[in-house]
């Protein structure tokens, strides 16, 4: 679509009105950095984005209303498939919820569990995010780099869990199972290598001339914008704000551990880029006093109304048998109430909103997705800037159009 502008300011009487337009540019669906099936409409001006228009939707997956007809422990899956970079983080917001409705006090070793678990999910969705940014601007080794770590974390959670992505393991009450015995030992030794490999990722891109042109002073977004437009997370932070979920409203045990928020200064790509960096170290930080303290006791919760029995019981007690097939098929009635419980995913603030009627199923999941915010908040923070910073900028903020569609 062309339409003519306004006046320029070269028109002359001499030589008369100097015609110029407006170009309208389609950026996807189906393009490499749009980082999933998003469409982006830009107006530009020779080579200067005025105006750019998210249009979502190619990805819906009705999953909140999915959640609504199943029991509580079948919903459970469908947090899994949103933000498909996090699955334990969409488990741990979803699990936290129920439990608020249903008076569950779990044991202080399952929650430091989940705390290594959920800081080992943001590394390798951090990781993701670094490879797949450094891909769009050219560099291809640091993307090798940090699929390297991924890979030694998701086969950790493959052992974990059963599965390397869709892993439901945190569940109502507790964790699936207890973890394999080597868990603790595979988790140190990743741990202990993991700050030189961050080493190596700012050695790639930190102080490289080329990416630091592409990235600083790019896309500038001050905080009292970002604030406005409900941006949180790493993009939030990036722009100097200290807001981390973690902190502000503690969960899981967090309370119990020291770390440190990085906070940006000039909120551009390059502070977006820094902020991840540092969290990737104070969650390797996390890690840690969690490996070193972890509590003994048991990992579940005392409450056999809807905490299944431990499965080694099944083969010889029939009592147990039948509460197993009651709580998997008929499920458990939650006490009627409302909820909204948050935490800090890493992408930023995840929050769900469960009401219940009292019966088995929940009535109403709503999902507050950080995606959503930050992708909407992309056209106030990318007007005027080149069509080539675009695919910078989208990186930047870390989207995940499962998480986006729902």
């Amino acid at each position: 679509m062309v339409q003519e502008a306004q006046k320029s300011p070269l028109d002359s009487d001499l030589l008369g009105p100097i015609r110029t337009e407006s170009l309208t540019l389609n950026m996807g669906p189906q393009h490499p950095s749009t980082h999933g099936v998003l469409r982006l409409v830009l107006e530009m001006e020779g080579e200067n984005v005025t105006s750019c228009k998210p249009v979502i939707g190619y990805l819906h997956t009705g999953i909140e209303k999915n959640m609504e007809v199943k029991t509580y422990n079948k919903a459970l899956t469908m947090t899994d498939r949103m933000d498909y970079l996090a699955p334990m983080s969409n488990n741990l917001g979803y699990v936290l919820a129920v439990e608020r409705l249903l008076g569950l006090e779990i044991p202080r070793r399952c929650r430091w569990l989940r705390v290594l678990l959920a800081e080992l999910t943001r590394i390798q969705s951090h990781l993701v995010w670094l490879g797949t940014h450094g891909l769009d601007l050219g560099a291809m080794t640091v993307f090798l780099y940090c699929f390297r770590e991924r890979e030694v974390i998701l086969k950790i959670f493959e052992k974990v869990a059963g599965v390397r992505m869709m892993t439901s393991y945190f569940r109502v009450g507790g964790v699936a199972r207890t973890p394999y015995p080597e868990f603790f030992d595979d988790c140190r030794r990743f741990l202990s290598d993991f700050p030189e490999r961050v080493d190596e990722y700012e050695e790639l891109l930190t102080d490289n001339p080329i990416y630091r042109r592409r990235t600083e002073g790019v896309c500038v977004f001050p905080a009292e914008r970002a604030l406005a437009w409900g941006v949180t997370g790493p993009s939030l932070r990036a722009s100097g704000v200290d807001y981390d979920i973690r902190k502000k409203e503690p969960y899981t045990g967090y309370e119990e551990f020291q770390f440190e928020v990085p906070l940006g200064r000039n909120g551009d790509v390059l502070d977006r880029y820094l902020v991840r960096i540092a969290e990737m170290r104070q969650s390797h930080r996390i890690c840690m006093q969690a490996l070193e303290g972890m509590p003994e006791g048991p990992l579940m919760a005392a409450d056999p109304k809807v905490v299944p029995p431990p499965k080694e019981q099944l083969a010889h007690d029939m009592e147990a048998l039948i509460h197993h097939f009651k709580i998997f098929t008929e499920g458990y009635h939650v006490p009627a109430g409302e909820v909204y419980q948050a935490i800090e995913s890493p992408r930023g603030e995840l929050g769900y909103y469960v009401i219940s009627d009292g019966s088995p199923k929940p009535y109403k999941v709503k999902v507050r997705a950080p995606s959503f915010a930050n992708l909407f908040a992309l056209p106030e923070f990318t007007r005027g800037a080149l069509v080539g910073d675009m695919v910078a900028a989208i990186g930047s903020i870390d989207i995940v159009l499962g998480e986006i569609d729902r």
